[in-house]
């Protein structure tokens, strides 16, 4: 973790690339390492300074590859671990960094580790899992240890026949939760998952789940607010536990402290600004920056995320507002991201993906990224304004284990009613998991250029191809992916302003438009954006100087005028 003066991370901009989608060199229909690095150039060429690689390990893929079975091991469909050493080095010899997924919370149930740790109650690796005892209704009815709920439907605790003894899964029942209360098992996951690959040269981790690991060891019950089923949503009992911030500064001292890296951090359920601020204050070394998921939480449902609820602009400025200012005065960082492998892609969530405003809506977005301070992330597809599968999708195009089991579980509960799965299925169209993993749309090849095989790749791909692609855009100085690489150099080269400089929201209730201003010292921005398909006027804030117009995403639009066309965003420079 590096302090507060080495900002490699803070001024670098971030390509998260999911390796089952990005590109298959070996035409088996799933993407691979080689095929990652036979693309490092176009990376390169688009702006990036990190690449995040999500997870690559050996993995049973029950959850494609967050169940890690061996951390010193590659999936082999994917390659080896020799062909991630020659990642990390087209990375670096491109003045680029690589950062893998630290996944720690929870392991495969064919991790070596687990399967010690269930086959017996006397193994010295039972204590490295999370087992608890069987409770007993009045009946005599055997019941999990609590009613909380598991992130994918069902309880959070499988019963082990074997043993006579539940263990705990935060996920799938195939990944039970590493307990992180034993001092030999923290051990040996810094040795096994982290020095391992920080040996080899990897510049850091992206760390999944990273405030779940202190879980207590009370276990109570959840407070019931889903009526009529026994598991309950319970993250404010798992998340941020009593140990957390004791177990991330451990991991600094005793690994991150030998290296340069960065960390980010997935940080859910933590919504108080100063509880965040307390794990990315430089000076405490626990974690560089976090991702803060009110953004991408916009809509979702509050008993489940899929039975979505929709939202006003002027709640996507608030959350932008808070995260954007809560690092004021401090010596926390933060993050800018709107897109990442388990979210809807952000032209069909938070502006249009009609053909007729797709490509504005792409740049307009592009435009508010880039103009936010933190850190920036930008997922593979973003940059081409790869959209959200079609509406016309049904369930047996989706392959995620969120999804379907969600699915599956209104399904059971209401005995196939047309009206409850229509409105699952409108959630899982806005927001599934398998919208950002769709292949990777290289060119108008059949199956989009990702592979070559006859048979086609590992999930559909996209209908869109043929029109939204990177071949059609390389070359198109008018295309999203140019623009993109027009806006990650002005980020650049007006760093001070767009990356560190103070966020202030403007007219924060209007329902149509985003203004809000950058300031570094004496240098401002003022960044304008129409969030409709309408014409909108906007207010240009005269009384602080002369506004030079920088950048906009309309050709030949004129600068002067304060009427915005249908999604047109603009970037001024005050003088």
């Amino acid at each position: 973790m590096a302090g507060t003066g080495r900002i490699w991370w803070k001024d670098g901009v971030v390509y998260q690339i999911y390796p089952a989608s990005y590109q298959d060199s070996n035409a088996d229909g799933l993407g691979d390492i080689p095929g990652i690095i036979s693309k490092i150039d176009y990376i390169k060429d688009l702006g990036i300074d990190i690449v995040w690689l999500s997870p690559m390990y050996e993995s049973p893929q029950h959850d494609m590859g967050y169940d890690v079975s061996d951390y010193e091991s590659v999936y082999p469909p994917y390659g080896t671990v020799a062909d991630i050493e020659a990642l990390i080095e087209a990375c670096h010899s491109r003045g680029m960094r690589l950062i893998l997924d630290l996944v720690v919370n929870h392991t495969s149930d064919e991790h070596a580790w687990f399967k010690e740790s269930r086959s017996s109650k006397t193994n010295p690796k039972r204590d490295w899992y999370i087992w608890r005892p069987a409770k007993y209704a009045e009946d005599g009815t055997k019941m999990p240890p609590n009613n909380w709920r598991s992130f994918f439907s069902g309880s959070v605790w499988e019963w082990d026949e074997e043993t006579q003894e539940y263990y705990l899964h935060l996920f799938a029942k195939q990944q039970p939760d590493l307990n992180w209360e034993n001092p030999v098992t923290r051990r040996a996951i810094y040795n096994s998952a982290m020095e391992f690959w920080l040996s080899k040269g990897v510049d850091g981790f992206r760390i999944d789940t990273v405030n779940m690991y202190s879980k207590g060891t009370a276990f109570p019950d959840a407070p019931i607010v889903d009526e009529g089923i026994f598991e309950q949503p319970a993250s404010g009992l798992f998340c941020n536990g009593p140990r957390m911030h004791e177990f991330l500064r451990e991991m600094n001292q005793q690994v991150l402290s030998k290296y340069d890296t960065m960390t980010v951090g997935e940080l859910p359920s933590t919504p108080d600004p100063a509880h965040v601020l307390r794990y990315v204050g430089a000076n405490d070394r626990q974690l560089d920056m976090v991702f803060q998921f009110d953004l991408v939480d916009l809509g979702t449902g509050k008993p489940h995320k899929y039975e979505y609820e929709g939202y006003k602009l002027s709640d996507l400025k608030e959350v932008v507002s808070r995260w954007q200012t809560f690092i004021a005065g401090t010596d926390g960082w933060t993050t800018a991201f709107c897109e990442n492998h388990d979210q809807g892609r952000s032209v069909s969530r938070y502006a249009s993906d009609a053909p007729e405003w797709r490509e504005r809506s792409a740049k307009m977005l592009a435009m508010m990224m880039c103009a936010m301070t933190g850190t920036l992330f930008i997922y593979q597809g973003q940059e081409i304004g790869m959209i959200n599968a079609p509406k016309d999708w049904p369930i047996e195009d989706y392959k995620d284990i969120e999804s379907i089991n969600y699915y599956n579980s209104v399904a059971e509960r209401t005995n196939r009613d047309p009206k409850a799965l229509d409105r699952v299925m409108k959630g899982i169209q806005v927001l599934g998991r398998d919208h950002p993993r769709l292949p990777m749309q290289w060119d108008d090849s059949p199956f989009a250029g990702f592979t070559s095989s006859k048979a086609g790749a590992w999930m559909r791909t996209h209908d869109s191809y043929k029109d939204i692609n990177v071949a059609s855009q390389v070359k198109d100085p008018k295309s999203v992916l140019s623009f993109w690489k027009q806006m990650l150099k002005i980020r650049k080269e007006y760093k001070d302003v767009f990356i560190h400089g103070e966020f202030q929201g403007l007219d924060m209730e209007n329902e149509q438009t985003f203004v809000f201003s950058k300031k570094y010292g004496a240098k401002k921005a003022l960044i304008v954006l129409n969030f409709t398909a309408d014409e909108q006027g906007f207010k240009m804030p005269v009384e602080d100087g002369k506004l030079d117009f920088l950048v906009g995403n309309i050709q030949d639009a004129d600068g002067t005028k304060a009427r915005l066309q249908g999604y047109e965003g603009r970037i001024y420079f005050v003088n």
